[in-house]
Protein backbone atom coordinates (compact mmCIF):
# COMPACT_ATOMS: atom_id res chain seq x y z
CA UNK A 1 0.00 0.00 0.00
CA UNK A 2 0.90 3.35 -0.65
CA UNK A 3 2.21 5.52 1.64
CA UNK A 4 1.20 9.40 2.64
CA UNK A 5 3.25 11.98 4.26
CA UNK A 6 2.00 14.91 6.22
CA UNK A 7 0.15 16.57 4.03
CA UNK A 8 0.61 14.78 1.36
CA UNK A 9 4.35 15.40 0.76
CA UNK A 10 7.21 13.51 -0.62
CA UNK A 11 10.49 13.95 -1.23
CA UNK A 12 12.62 12.95 -4.15
CA UNK A 13 15.03 11.12 -1.18
CA UNK A 14 16.16 7.39 -2.51
CA UNK A 15 18.22 6.44 0.44
CA UNK A 16 15.72 5.80 3.52
CA UNK A 17 14.53 3.28 5.68
CA UNK A 18 11.08 2.29 4.72
CA UNK A 19 12.53 2.48 0.76
CA UNK A 20 15.21 -0.36 2.08
CA UNK A 21 12.62 -2.27 3.69
CA UNK A 22 10.15 -2.31 0.42
CA UNK A 23 13.18 -3.46 -1.62
CA UNK A 24 14.17 -6.40 0.95
CA UNK A 25 10.57 -7.32 0.49
CA UNK A 26 11.14 -8.03 -3.10
CA UNK A 27 14.29 -9.86 -2.55
CA UNK A 28 12.68 -12.06 0.14
CA UNK A 29 10.30 -13.39 -2.64
CA UNK A 30 12.39 -16.01 -4.26
CA UNK A 31 12.77 -17.24 -0.73
CA UNK A 32 9.26 -17.62 0.44
CA UNK A 33 8.58 -19.19 -2.72
CA UNK A 34 11.56 -21.57 -2.40
CA UNK A 35 10.41 -22.74 1.03
CA UNK A 36 6.53 -22.97 0.23
CA UNK A 37 7.30 -25.30 -3.07
CA UNK A 38 9.82 -27.55 -1.49
CA UNK A 39 7.99 -30.61 0.19
CA UNK A 40 8.96 -30.33 4.21
CA UNK A 41 9.51 -26.18 4.17
CA UNK A 42 5.91 -25.11 3.31
CA UNK A 43 5.31 -24.30 7.04
CA UNK A 44 8.56 -21.98 7.40
CA UNK A 45 7.71 -20.83 3.91
CA UNK A 46 4.23 -19.58 4.94
CA UNK A 47 5.66 -17.79 8.00
CA UNK A 48 8.33 -15.87 6.16
CA UNK A 49 5.93 -14.77 3.34
CA UNK A 50 3.51 -13.79 6.27
CA UNK A 51 6.25 -12.11 7.47
CA UNK A 52 7.13 -10.51 4.63
CA UNK A 53 3.75 -9.23 3.92
CA UNK A 54 3.20 -7.72 7.42
CA UNK A 55 6.45 -5.48 7.07
CA UNK A 56 4.22 -3.40 4.51
CA UNK A 57 2.99 -1.72 7.45
CA UNK A 58 6.35 -1.23 8.95
CA UNK A 59 7.87 0.78 6.47
CA UNK A 60 4.86 2.69 6.10
CA UNK A 61 4.82 3.92 9.45
CA UNK A 62 8.04 4.21 9.71
CA UNK A 63 7.96 6.76 6.41
CA UNK A 64 4.78 9.19 8.43
CA UNK A 65 6.39 8.68 11.55
CA UNK A 66 9.94 10.15 10.50
CA UNK A 67 8.51 12.34 7.70
CA UNK A 68 10.51 10.17 5.09
CA UNK A 69 7.70 9.54 2.50
CA UNK A 70 9.19 9.71 -0.76
CA UNK A 71 8.23 9.55 -4.35
CA UNK A 72 10.18 6.53 -5.40
CA UNK A 73 8.96 4.93 -2.24
CA UNK A 74 5.28 5.72 -2.84
CA UNK A 75 5.58 3.79 -6.50
CA UNK A 76 8.41 0.68 -4.33
CA UNK A 77 5.70 0.14 -1.50
CA UNK A 78 2.69 -0.96 -3.49
CA UNK A 79 4.78 -2.75 -6.50
CA UNK A 80 6.50 -4.48 -3.71
CA UNK A 81 2.96 -5.59 -2.33
CA UNK A 82 1.70 -6.75 -5.57
CA UNK A 83 4.80 -8.69 -6.31
CA UNK A 84 4.70 -10.37 -2.53
CA UNK A 85 1.05 -11.36 -3.13
CA UNK A 86 1.50 -12.44 -7.25
CA UNK A 87 4.09 -14.74 -5.70
CA UNK A 88 2.81 -16.31 -2.50
CA UNK A 89 -0.13 -16.61 -4.53
CA UNK A 90 1.98 -18.79 -7.40
CA UNK A 91 3.67 -20.35 -5.43
CA UNK A 92 0.35 -21.86 -3.37
CA UNK A 93 -1.16 -22.69 -6.68
CA UNK A 94 1.87 -24.77 -7.63
CA UNK A 95 2.29 -26.50 -4.27
CA UNK A 96 -1.20 -27.36 -4.49
CA UNK A 97 -2.22 -25.00 -1.60
CA UNK A 98 -4.49 -22.57 -2.98
CA UNK A 99 -7.33 -23.06 -5.13
CA UNK A 100 -6.05 -21.56 -8.95
CA UNK A 101 -9.80 -19.67 -9.35
CA UNK A 102 -9.20 -17.46 -6.39
CA UNK A 103 -5.73 -16.83 -7.09
CA UNK A 104 -6.87 -15.08 -10.45
CA UNK A 105 -9.87 -13.32 -8.51
CA UNK A 106 -6.41 -11.44 -7.75
CA UNK A 107 -4.32 -12.09 -10.26
CA UNK A 108 -6.14 -10.58 -12.74
CA UNK A 109 -7.47 -7.61 -11.37
CA UNK A 110 -3.81 -6.78 -10.02
CA UNK A 111 -2.27 -7.38 -13.77
CA UNK A 112 -5.55 -4.77 -14.96
CA UNK A 113 -4.78 -1.94 -12.63
CA UNK A 114 -0.93 -2.28 -13.30
CA UNK A 115 -0.81 -2.25 -16.48
CA UNK A 116 -3.53 0.84 -16.61
CA UNK A 117 -1.40 2.82 -13.78
CA UNK A 118 1.75 2.37 -15.90
CA UNK A 119 0.18 3.44 -18.90
CA UNK A 120 -1.03 6.76 -17.18
CA UNK A 121 2.46 6.80 -15.49
CA UNK A 122 4.19 6.50 -19.43
CA UNK A 123 1.48 8.94 -20.98
CA UNK A 124 0.27 11.42 -18.34
CA UNK A 125 3.08 11.62 -15.93
CA UNK A 126 0.65 10.37 -13.47
CA UNK A 127 -0.22 8.32 -10.99
CA UNK A 128 -3.74 7.37 -8.69
CA UNK A 129 -3.93 7.89 -5.52
CA UNK A 130 -4.43 5.07 -3.08
CA UNK A 131 -7.82 5.16 -1.73
CA UNK A 132 -8.39 3.62 1.81
CA UNK A 133 -10.52 0.63 0.75
CA UNK A 134 -8.04 -0.68 -1.25
CA UNK A 135 -5.61 -0.27 2.07
CA UNK A 136 -7.94 -2.28 3.61
CA UNK A 137 -8.38 -4.81 0.60
CA UNK A 138 -4.98 -5.62 0.61
CA UNK A 139 -4.42 -5.96 4.08
CA UNK A 140 -7.41 -8.38 4.53
CA UNK A 141 -5.77 -10.44 0.88
CA UNK A 142 -2.42 -10.66 3.18
CA UNK A 143 -3.95 -12.21 5.83
CA UNK A 144 -6.02 -14.54 3.83
CA UNK A 145 -3.23 -15.99 1.35
CA UNK A 146 -0.72 -17.44 4.10
CA UNK A 147 -4.25 -18.34 6.14
CA UNK A 148 -5.54 -20.47 3.73
CA UNK A 149 -2.01 -21.65 2.49
CA UNK A 150 -1.19 -22.65 5.93
CA UNK A 151 -4.69 -24.83 6.02
CA UNK A 152 -3.76 -27.24 3.22
CA UNK A 153 -0.92 -28.76 4.81
CA UNK A 154 -0.69 -30.63 7.65
CA UNK A 155 -0.01 -27.84 10.29
CA UNK A 156 -1.11 -26.98 13.60
CA UNK A 157 -4.38 -25.22 13.75
CA UNK A 158 -5.15 -25.73 10.05
CA UNK A 159 -8.93 -25.92 10.65
CA UNK A 160 -8.87 -22.13 12.33
CA UNK A 161 -6.22 -20.96 10.07
CA UNK A 162 -9.09 -21.87 6.58
CA UNK A 163 -11.35 -20.09 8.85
CA UNK A 164 -9.82 -17.18 9.33
CA UNK A 165 -8.18 -17.43 5.53
CA UNK A 166 -12.02 -17.79 3.96
CA UNK A 167 -13.42 -15.25 5.69
CA UNK A 168 -10.64 -12.32 5.42
CA UNK A 169 -10.54 -13.57 1.43
CA UNK A 170 -14.58 -13.06 1.35
CA UNK A 171 -13.44 -9.13 2.85
CA UNK A 172 -10.76 -8.95 0.62
CA UNK A 173 -11.88 -9.54 -2.37
CA UNK A 174 -15.55 -7.70 -2.29
CA UNK A 175 -12.98 -4.38 -0.98
CA UNK A 176 -10.65 -4.75 -3.88
CA UNK A 177 -13.32 -4.50 -6.36
CA UNK A 178 -14.88 -2.02 -4.87
CA UNK A 179 -11.53 0.05 -4.63
CA UNK A 180 -10.89 -0.86 -8.93
CA UNK A 181 -14.34 0.69 -9.48
CA UNK A 182 -12.95 3.50 -7.94
CA UNK A 183 -9.78 3.27 -9.51
CA UNK A 184 -11.52 3.07 -12.94
CA UNK A 185 -13.27 6.55 -12.28
CA UNK A 186 -9.95 8.03 -11.26
CA UNK A 187 -7.84 6.56 -14.01
CA UNK A 188 -10.70 7.62 -16.97
CA UNK A 189 -10.07 11.55 -14.91
CA UNK A 190 -6.38 11.03 -15.04
CA UNK A 191 -6.40 9.76 -18.74
CA UNK A 192 -8.72 12.91 -19.26
CA UNK A 193 -6.90 15.54 -18.03
CA UNK A 194 -3.42 17.30 -19.98
CA UNK A 195 0.19 15.31 -19.38
CA UNK A 196 2.32 16.68 -17.04
CA UNK A 197 6.04 17.91 -17.91
CA UNK A 198 8.59 15.73 -16.88
CA UNK A 199 9.69 16.55 -13.40
CA UNK A 200 6.25 17.94 -12.38
CA UNK A 201 4.42 16.01 -9.31
CA UNK A 202 2.24 13.01 -9.14
CA UNK A 203 0.20 11.12 -7.05
CA UNK A 204 -0.08 7.98 -5.43
CA UNK A 205 -0.42 4.27 -7.02
CA UNK A 206 -3.00 2.00 -6.01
Amino acid sequence: MGTQGRGGSASSAIATIPNALSLARILLIPAFVALIVHEGTEGAGIVLLAVVAATDWVDGYIARRTDTVSELGKLLDPTADRLVIAAGLIALVAAGAFPLWAALLILVRDAAILLAGLVLLVTRGRRIDVRFIGKIATFALMVAVPSIGWSHFDLPLAAAAAALGWLSFAVGIVDYYSATVLYIGDLRRAFAEPARRRGGGSDGVP
